[in-house]
C-alpha cells in the first residue's frame, strides 16, 4: 500500500490518498488543508465564475494541492450551437406543463432567479475547453473528466502543463480505452456512488479495472462508490487501489453547498434511499429519493429528456424547491434531492471537513493495523 501511496504522492503532491471531489470551494480548501485533496467540480460554473472560485480557492488553500473535474461526455445532445437560453425556449410543451403542475401540488413557485443563462450548456465541448483553460491558470496538481473518453485536448494539455489527467470509469473496457487514450490516473466508480454512474458495484469494478490496465500499463486507481469511512479505503487499497476517490460524505459538513433541509434528510437517510434515475439530468445518477422521483418515474410522467435539457428543465426547479423548503414549506421538503450515495446510510451526524479527514486517517490506520492480524 505504501509504495501506491508514493504514486500518488509523487502524481499529485499528497500524502493520504483521500480525494474529495465538491461542488463547494470551502469543501475542496478544508480538505486539503487538513491533509487530503480536494476536487472542485467545475461544470457548474462559467469560465467567469470558476475563475472567481479558482481563485478563492487559491487564497484559502495554504498552498495545499488540489484539482478541478471538468464534463465533457463523449456522446453529446446536438444542441445545434444554441445557448442555455435559447434549448429553454424548446423544451417540450408536455413536460414545461408536468413540472409545473408538479411544483404546484407541493406549493412550490418556480422562480428563474435572472433567467436562463446565455451561454453554451456547461458540458458542450467549447465551454468544457474554456473551463479548461481557467483551470490551468490556477496552480492545480489534478484536472479530471466524467462520462466518457477524456478529451485529447485535455490529455495534451496536461501533459505540457506538468498536471496529471484522470478519468473516472464505471467499467474495465471504459479503463482500457482511457489508458489507451493516455490519462495518468483512473477513478474506478461503483454503482454505489452519488451523482453519474454505472451499474458495476465497487467490490466488483475496482479489483476488475485494477487487473485489466495492469495488462496495458501501469496506472494508479481510486476506488469509488459508496465510501464513507477510513476502513472502506483500507479494503479498497487491499484490492489494488491507491487510494479513494470520495463524495458523498463531504455532503454532510457544514462547509458544503447543500441546503439545510437536504442536510437533515442525509443524515436521516439510510442506504435503501437513493435511487439511480434520469429524473434530473437526463443520463442515470444517484440522488436522495423524493417524491421528485416519485413523479417523473411515475406513469403519468411524459419522461425524462436528454442531457443537457433534463438539467435546464430541473435546475431553477430544485432551486426553488430548496428555498421553499428552508423557508418552512413542509410539502416542498417531500421534493427535496441532490446527488448522493448509497454510503449515506453510514453518516449519522454533521461533522467539519477537516473532522472528516482525521477520522478518515484513523480509521484507515486502524484497519491497515487489523490487517496482519487475519493472518496466523
Amino acid at each position: 500500500m505504501l509504495s501506491r501511496m508514493n504514486v500518488i504522492r509523487d502524481l499529485v503532491g499528497v500524502d493520504f490518498p483521500l480525494f474529495a471531489f465538491s461542488h463547494c470551494r470551502d469543501v475542496v480548501a478544508a480538505v486539503s488543508r487538513a491533509g487530503g485533496f480536494g476536487v472542485l467540480g467545475g461544470s457548474m460554473f462559467t469560465p467567469e465564475s470558476l475563475e472567481a472560485e479558482l481563485r478563492w480557492v487559491d487564497d484559502h488553500v495554504d498552498g495545499k494541492p488540489y484539482g478541478v473535474d471538468i464534463l465533457v461526455p463523449e456522446h453529446q445532445f446536438d444542441t445545434g450551437g444554441m445557448t442555455i437560453a435559447q434549448l429553454a425556449e424548446h423544451l417540450p410543451t408536455e413536460h414545461r406543463e408536468f413540472l409545473a403542475s408538479l411544483l404546484k401540488d407541493y406549493d412550490v413557485d418556480l422562480r428563474l432567479d435572472g433567467g436562463h443563462s446565455d451561454v453554451p450548456p456547461a458540458t458542450s465541448p467549447e465551454i468544457g475547453e474554456q473551463l479548461m483553460d481557467v483551470a490551468f491558470k490556477h496552480p492545480i496538481r489534478l484536472i479530471a473528466n466524467a462520462l466518457g473518453i477524456a478529451p485529447a485536448w485535455m490529455i495534451e494539455r496536461g501533459k505540457s502543463e506538468g498536471v496529471a489527467v484522470a478519468a473516472l470509469v464505471g467499467a474495465k473496457e471504459h479503463a482500457i480505452r482511457q489508458v489507451n487514450a493516455g490519462v495518468d490516473l483512473l477513478v474506478a466508480q461503483g454503482t454505489e456512488a452519488g451523482g453519474h454512474c454505472g451499474e458495476v458495484s465497487t467490490l466488483v469494478v475496482v479489483p476488475e479495472v485494477v487487473r485489466a490496465v495492469r495488462e496495458v500499463r501501469e496506472v494508479p486507481v481510486l476506488a469509488a462508490g459508496g465510501i464513507m469511512t477510513g476502513a472502506q479505503m483500507a479494503g479498497c487499497m487491499a484490492m489494488g487501489a491507491a487510494g479513494a476517490w470520495t463524495g458523498s460524505v463531504w455532503l454532510v459538513t457544514p462547509e458544503s453547498e447543500v441546503s439545510e433541509t437536504f442536510r437533515e434528510k442525509l443524515v436521516a437517510a439510510s442506504s435503501r434511499d437513493t435511487i439511480r434515475s434520469k429524473a434530473r439530468t437526463g443520463k442515470p445518477s444517484r440522488q436522495l429519493r423524493s417524491a421528485w422521483h416519485e413523479a417523473w418515474e411515475g406513469p403519468d410522467s411524459p419522461g425524462s429528456l436528454p442531457l443537457p435539457l433534463m438539467s435546464i428543465l430541473s435546475t431553477p426547479a430544485f432551486s426553488s424547491i430548496d428555498r421553499a423548503a428552508d423557508a418552512g414549506n413542509v410539502k416542498a421538503r417531500e421534493l427535496v434531492s441532490y446527488w448522493v450515495g448509497q454510503g449515506v446510510g453510514l453518516v449519522d451526524s454533521v461533522k467539519t471537513c477537516a473532522q472528516v479527514v482525521q477520522e478518515f486517517m484513523q480509521d484507515y490506520a486502524e484497519a491497515v493495523e487489523r490487517l496482519p492480524t487475519l493472518v496466523d
